[in-house]
Formats: structure tokens, C-alpha cells, sequence
């Protein structure tokens, strides 16, 4: 038992060290922004990287996320005669929580795996040393770039996946269970409001923010050849993954504990 107790003590210590030391690290590189020269050529690169190449697969599984659920939502609201209320079901869920978390987990997996492949890759090969040889600042150069491009790109994919789910969920409504297509749009209309939108916005930009980070930090300090690699690889997706779901719900309590501030319900 003792045992047991002790290793988990030491991998909450290792663990909040670790946290503090990419809160550090993200500290560092966000000061770097407005350094000389500007890195806005790599910021498009990185930008058409995380955003273009991850349309693809962002509208893919956004279009069977909205069919899912709205199949899902409609065989339950069935029951209770309530059927008309899907719609604006599936525009909350998918607008306040299933879009930003969905596109973040996809990106994390996609991106934030090629990130600290890459810059680990860079790491065990002494590029970077080799630059820092040179002259140039790595964080700047190599971190930076990559930080803002993925806290700029995710709510815009976050709002294509929103967008395609939203047809999904309309095809499946008025094309496969028949119901009124007017009605399905005067109950969205009615019920989502466009802080419900931005909530979900605001929230994919911070889990941008969140596997960037952890991603480049496990990249950029990754140790051990080859497997080191893998290693960092592996492990900043998990933990990018796994923060952004424990993340969400205390993103939700914040936003909701200030809407209560502010007096607005719902």
C-alpha cells in the first residue's frame, strides 16, 4: 500500500513540475512574438499545415458526429413526442461542447503528433543545436510560429465542423425521419444564440493553445535517439488529449458560473 501511495505522490510531483516548466516554457515563447525578425512567413506555413490539411478530416467526421446524434436525440425525443426539439438539441451540443472538443481532439492527434515528431526529430539530429549555433532563437523560430498558428486555426475549424454537423443533422431531420423543415429551422432560431457559438469558439482556441504547447515542449526537449522520439510523440498526444477533455467541463463551469454573474440563464 505504501508503495502504491509513494509512486502516485511521485507522479503528482513529476507531473505538476512538468506543468509549471510548459506554463514557463509557453511564458517564454508568447514574449517572443513581437521579436525581430518576424516570423510571420513560418506562422502561414504552420497555419495552412493545422488548418488547410485538416479540413478534410474535420468535415468527415463532423457530417456522421451530426447524423449520429441526431438519430440518437430524435429515437429518444421520439418517445416523449418532442421530436421537433432535435434540431436545436444538436445545434447546443454540438455549438457549446461536442465541436470544440471533437476538433480539438482530432487536430491534437493530427498536428499536435506531427509537431513534436518534428521538432523531436529536429532535436536528436542536433538541428536545433545547430541553430542555436548560429545564432537564431529556436523558441522563436521553431515554438512561436506554431502556438499561434494553432490558436488561430481552431476556431475556424471548430466552425466548419459546427457548420457540417449542423447539415448532417438537417439532412437526417427533414430527408430521412421526416420532419418539418420550417419548424426545424424556427426552433434553432429560437433557442441558439450566438454566445453559444462563440463559447465553443472561445473554447477551441484554448485547446489550441493547450496541445501546442504540451506538444512542442515534449518535441523540443525530447532526449534518447529514435525511440526518444516515438516516446515524446506519444506522449504529448495522450496528454494533449486527456487535458483538453478535463479541461472542457472546467471551461464550461467558468462560463457558466459567469453568465450567472452577468444575470444571463440558459
Amino acid at each position: 500500500m505504501m508503495t502504491v501511495l509513494t509512486s502516485v505522490r511521485n507522479k503528482t510531483v513529476e507531473f505538476t513540475k512538468e506543468v509549471g516548466d510548459m506554463v514557463l516554457f509557453l511564458g517564454e515563447s508568447l514574449r517572443l512574438i513581437r521579436a525581430k525578425p518576424s516570423r510571420f512567413p513560418e506562422i502561414i506555413q504552420h497555419m495552412e499545415f493545422i488548418g488547410n490539411q485538416s479540413i478534410g478530416i474535420i468535415m468527415l467526421t463532423s457530417l456522421f458526429t451530426g447524423l449520429a446524434l441526431s438519430l440518437q436525440i430524435y429515437l429518444g425525443f421520439k418517445i416523449v413526442n418532442m421530436a421537433n426539439l432535435v434540431g436545436p438539441t444538436v445545434a447546443l451540443g454540438v455549438s457549446r461542447e461536442l465541436g470544440p472538443v471533437l476538433t480539438g481532439l482530432i487536430v491534437a492527434a493530427r498536428a499536435g503528433g506531427a509537431m513534436a515528431a518534428r521538432l523531436g526529430t529536429m532535436r536528436v539530429n542536433e538541428q536545433i543545436d545547430a541553430l542555436d549555433v548560429m545564432g537564431v532563437n529556436t523558441k522563436q523560430y521553431l515554438i512561436t510560429p506554431r502556438i499561434i498558428a494553432a490558436v488561430l486555426c481552431m476556431p475556424l475549424l471548430t466552425a466548419v465542423f459546427d457548420f457540417v454537423a449542423m447539415v448532417g443533422c438537417w439532412f437526417l431531420c427533414v430527408y430521412l425521419v421526416d420532419l418539418d423543415e420550417a419548424v426545424f429551422f424556427s426552433r434553432i432560431n429560437d433557442l441558439l444564440e450566438l454566445r453559444h457559438i462563440m463559447e465553443g469558439l472561445f473554447k477551441s482556441a484554448i485547446f489550441g493553445l493547450i496541445f501546442a504547447v504540451v506538444c512542442t515542449y515534449r518535441g523540443f526537449f525530447t532526449t534518447g535517439g529514435a525511440r526518444g522520439v516515438g516516446e515524446a510523440t506519444n506522449r504529448g498526444v495522450v496528454l494533449s488529449m486527456v487535458l483538453i477533455i478535463v479541461l472542457d467541463y472546467f471551461l464550461s463551469s467558468l462560463i457558466r458560473i459567469f453568465y450567472i454573474s452577468v444575470g444571463i440563464t440558459g
